[in-house]
């Protein structure tokens, strides 16, 4: 048997994909699950629900596709879950990584001199992002969680730890290196859980599963019939590094989904960022971690969604294209979208979104282009810090995830960037990336410099806009988000 399952657990929803001996799709099954808005800035899913659209997601792709060789996982990465060991039920709702809940504790810690300790071991910041304070909040506000923590009972995951321990029927308590690297509990330098970060949160070190390679053996499921090894776990945005076969330094990939996420490889070396960029672990084979600089943006393909449910002035995504094609160019209308705080390289938690330069005559086809344009300048900020911080020469950008799909946004990033944009063959390259990792240690797929072969371009978008207009229009993006930032001072 030659083919694959991918399991790609996102944040709006889940998708199952049988690819076949050539690394193509032969199946897939997609299914939204519902996300939960407690109270501003918090963001929850019922890990019951996920685990639900996994189940229903895969079942369907193997009825389509047919049997499969092993199974890969890839996830949404720092949504927070802590279960029962002995009957796998989660003590409360999954915290997801979009969630503001520890905005305080972080400043709180930042406070008290923590953050440069945090930033040498882990490479990240203290920001609510990361699943270290989300966990820390369960153990100090869901009743009797804490006891039970310290008396072993409860085990602590990200979503492929979850996904995991449910497929294993609780064999397994395991997550890969990248997916640890996103927890602000791992020493990416030294390759463990880090017990000064675990003291500092007051986190049960008994409550972490063990951190494997990217490719690796995490145990096998009968869930589906007859036994079935998984062999491949990678967060969202390293599988679609190495599906997009970044495997050289100085390569990028910036992935558009719901958030969107540049990833710049660094080889061997971890790079200190300057510019509040964070440092991470791309992917890790055979015990040894390829290091990456990293740039986040919360708010991208959801800002369409927005449109879509929020605004209700468009039926689907393709259609804010249509709205921003028809606007009036004479307006230059900025979205900030801080719906959940900004990322990088601002990390304001309590920033909110705003807009700016509205007319009488603003109506749903500017505010549709300004949603859109929002997303090639804040993809500029992050590859302006990544350039200030890396000093080697990087390629094209290659982009992927859903709306890339998009003619238009595309070929405004290019302006916006001054640079040229690779959209790739295959878009979805997180399932792609992950298919790959458990293909290979399968015995199925090529090695990295075969695979990095069959990498092919659909289309290269190259700047049109003039460098006048495109260093005006993105000093008013600039004066945007100047006057968002709550801590502007």
């Amino acid at each position: 048997m030659t083919q694959i399952l991918a399991i790609d657990q996102g944040t709006t929803s889940t998708r199952a994909i049988v690819f076949d001996g050539d690394l193509r799709p032969k199946a897939s099954a997609q299914k939204e699950f519902t996300q939960h808005f407690p109270a501003s800035g918090w963001v929850e899913h019922d890990p019951e629900e996920i685990w639900d659209s996994v189940q229903e997601t895969c079942k369907d792709a193997l009825d389509q596709g047919g049997d499969v060789a092993a199974i890969g996982i890839t996830n949404q990465r720092e949504t927070v879950v802590v279960w029962d060991r002995e009957t796998g039920a989660p003590v409360y709702n999954a915290i997801v990584w979009q969630d503001r809940r520890t905005a305080s504790l972080c400043a709180d810690l930042k406070a008290a001199g923590h953050e440069d300790m945090v930033r040498e071991k882990t490479g990240l910041l203290l920001d609510p992002y990361f699943s270290g304070t989300k966990l820390a909040w369960i153990l100090d506000n869901v009743e009797g969680v804490r006891a039970r923590a310290q008396k072993g009972e409860l085990a602590f995951g990200t979503i492929d730890s979850f996904l995991i321990w449910r497929m294993t029927d609780g064999k397994r308590h395991v997550t890969d290196a990248t997916n640890a690297a996103r927890t602000l509990l791992y020493n990416i330098r030294d390759g463990r859980w880090d017990d000064d970060i675990l003291r500092m949160l007051n986190i049960p070190a008994n409550m972490l599963p063990e951190v494997l390679d990217c490719g690796a053996d995490f145990g096998e499921t009968s869930l589906f019939g007859a036994p079935l090894p998984i062999l491949g776990v990678a967060g969202d945005q390293q599988a679609a590094t190495v599906g997009q076969a970044c495997f050289q330094p100085g390569m990028l990939k910036s992935t558009y989904g719901t958030g969107c996420f540049a990833l710049l490889n660094t080889g061997d070396t971890l790079v200190t960022s300057q510019n509040r960029m964070l440092g991470t672990i791309a992917y890790q084979f055979d015990g040894t971690p390829t290091y990456a600089l990293e740039g986040s943006i919360f708010i991208a393909g959801a800002v369409v969604q927005w449109l879509r449910d929020g605004l209700k002035i468009i039926d689907d995504a393709p259609q804010s294209a249509d709205l921003a094609a028809a606007a009036d160019k004479t307006q230059d209308l900025y979205l900030v979208p801080a719906f959940t705080g900004l990322g990088a390289p601002y990390w304001d938690p309590d920033a909110r979104g705003a807009l700016y330069g509205l007319t009488r005559n603003s109506g749903p086809d500017e505010i549709a282009r300004a949603a859109l344009e929002s997303v090639g300048f804040q993809t500029r900020d992050l590859l302006e810090a990544m350039a200030a911080d890396y000093p080697g020469e990087t390629g094209n950008v290659r982009v992927d995830g859903g709306m890339t799909a998009s003619d238009w946004t595309m070929q405004f990033l290019s302006d916006i960037l001054g640079a040229p944009v690779d959209r790739p063959q295959v878009l979805e390259t997180t399932a792609v990336g992950v298919a790959w990792i458990a293909g290979t240690r399968a015995g199925i797929y090529q090695d990295q410099a075969g695979f990095a072969k069959t990498w092919a371009v659909d289309k290269t978008f190259t700047p049109q806009m003039d460098a006048t207009t495109r260093d005006a229009r993105y000093a008013g993006w600039k004066d945007a988000v100047a006057r968002t930032l709550t801590n502007r001072g």
